[in-house]
């Protein structure tokens, strides 16, 4: 199973004994997976279609619960596309009515289908029922990246009234969630791992939560890691780079001028290269009697390489 399936399995064994959060969630359903019927005779159904079993069952579940009403489920198979669609069907005009009333998307005497509220402000009023309203449109319309890949969460929304009313309940717990339009869609979306981690505690995700955490430990031990080597590696680099440039004045000077008529410590020092090409710095003064210091034997080598590069412009002359 994905990682996105995790947390909705996750999100769909989390019924709020809160019946005003029962409703906020609710209202996330009807409003990006439902459909408001009303027939010729004024007569209302309501119909919260998905594809996963789990969203169906906990769709029938807060219905039952929330409003004490019976819904039925219907069942479609796909053979060409090899897909199964769940419908949850609230029949009885009463019980429709009821529903939608409650959730404050219409009055006590609607008339047409124009005057119904998608999501009504006053349905998420508390810190609860908006927590409950994201966990329900997550299960509706998102979906999560596998976080060992990368970080992206995202709902899918079809009109963009709905997509900016999620957009702002996301962001009323402090995140920056974003829209982008995508073909016929509007996607809410966040993309730093912070965040996501951030909107499965909102949802009350826990578990999956935990896994992600483990996961961005994993990561970041691995890129902290990665820096290191990298790092030291560019040292050696940068270091057996220095030393060659080293041997190679050094080996010009001796080959051109010879060392008579340099400085002792020079000489020595250029002795101690050639026969330690490899040797860092610290290992080179420390090879030398007395010893010397990093920055001392760095000057000297300094001043080897300053030589060669005025031998080389005055053509073999110092």
């Amino acid at each position: 199973m994905s990682f996105s399936g995790k947390v909705k399995e996750e999100l769909a064994g989390h019924i709020s004994p809160a019946r005003h959060c029962g409703i906020a969630e609710l209202a996330a359903f009807i409003g990006l997976c439902g459909t408001v019927v009303i027939n010729r005779f004024d007569r209302y159904s309501i119909k919260i279609h998905t594809e996963n079993l789990l969203v169906a069952r906990k769709v029938f579940t807060l219905i039952e619960k929330t409003f004490n009403i019976k819904t039925d489920i219907s069942v479609r198979r796909n053979v060409a596309k090899e897909s199964v669609s769940y419908a949850v069907v609230v029949r009885k005009h009463e019980d429709a009515l009821r529903i939608l009333q409650a959730e404050k998307m219409i009055g006590e005497h609607p008339r047409a289908l124009d005057e119904i509220c998608p999501v009504s402000p006053l349905v998420i009023q508390q810190i609860c029922c908006r927590r409950a309203f994201i966990r329900g449109a997550f299960l509706a319309a998102g979906s999560m990246s596998d976080p060992k890949k990368s970080y992206h969460f995202e709902i899918v929304c079809a009109v963009e009234e709905m997509a900016e009313k999620i957009r702002d309940v996301i962001c009323s717990f402090g995140m920056d969630a974003k829209i982008v339009s995508r073909k016929k869609s509007f996607v809410v979306y966040l993309k730093e791992g912070s965040q996501i981690v951030d909107i499965l505690n909102i949802m009350e995700a826990h578990v999956s939560l935990m896994e992600l955490e483990n996961v961005r430990i994993l990561k970041e031990m691995r890129n902290s890691v990665n820096r290191k080597v990298n790092c030291e590696t560019a040292n050696i680099n940068k270091t057996v780079s220095a030393a060659v440039k080293q041997v190679e004045d050094i080996t010009y000077l001796r080959d051109h001028i010879g060392f008579d008529n340099l400085p002792e410590n020079l000489v020595e020092t250029a002795l101690a290269r050639l026969s330690n090409p490899d040797a860092t710095l610290k290992e080179l003064g420390e090879s030398l009697s007395p010893p010397v210091g990093k920055s001392g034997i760095n000057h000297r080598l300094r001043k080897l390489s300053e030589m060669a590069e005025r031998v080389r412009e005055q053509g073999g002359i110092l």
